[in-house]
């Protein structure tokens, strides 16, 4: 079994397309690890705020069936290819971490930039992998978050259920 971590965020019906994206995930993989949800503004483009947050979870899948799931969720979630990378989503997963590989090919690249880039990516994922190593720094989630600028990209706590 492989500890992989998915990013999930949505600024078109969020809660609905959330909600659909954990029950789902958690279908097809089992017991999920969520990080707290939070709303941050929208990144590259003018828009709805986002809610982001991670899961975490235990599989034999690898990172190729893993993105053919996801996949499938978007297509599950109406988002629409070919627009903008910095545009409106229904549902956005990302595949963030998968063990310890480093995976430059074609769709898949692990660990995903955004992990270090984003505080909606990275302080979500410090809540529940602090200690995971990164597979290209060689140090843990929790250290890089400890450095992160988080008044770069503000994260406000957000609810689903609201």
């Amino acid at each position: 079994m492989t500890k992989v971590y998915l990013g999930l965020g949505s600024n078109v019906e969020p809660a609905r397309n959330l909600r659909l994206g954990i029950r789902e995930l958690s279908r097809r993989y089992g017991a999920l690890e969520l990080s707290n949800i939070y709303r941050s503004k929208a990144v590259g483009f003018a828009g709805e705020d986002f809610l982001n947050l991670v899961a975490g979870l235990q599989t034999e899948c690898s990172p190729e069936e893993i993105h053919a799931s996801i996949e499938e969720l978007h297509a599950l979630a109406n988002r629409r290819r070919g627009e903008s990378r910095f545009s409106p989503r229904t549902l956005d997963i990302d595949l963030l971490l998968y063990g310890d590989r480093v995976i430059d090919a074609g769709p898949i690249r692990i660990p995903r930039a955004d992990v270090l880039k984003y505080s909606f990516v990275l302080g979500p994922l410090a809540e529940i992998a602090p200690n995971f190593v990164h597979p290209r720094t060689g140090r843990t989630i929790a250290a890089h978050w400890a450095e992160f600028d988080k008044n770069s990209h503000p994260l406000v706590p957000a609810d689903i259920d609201e």
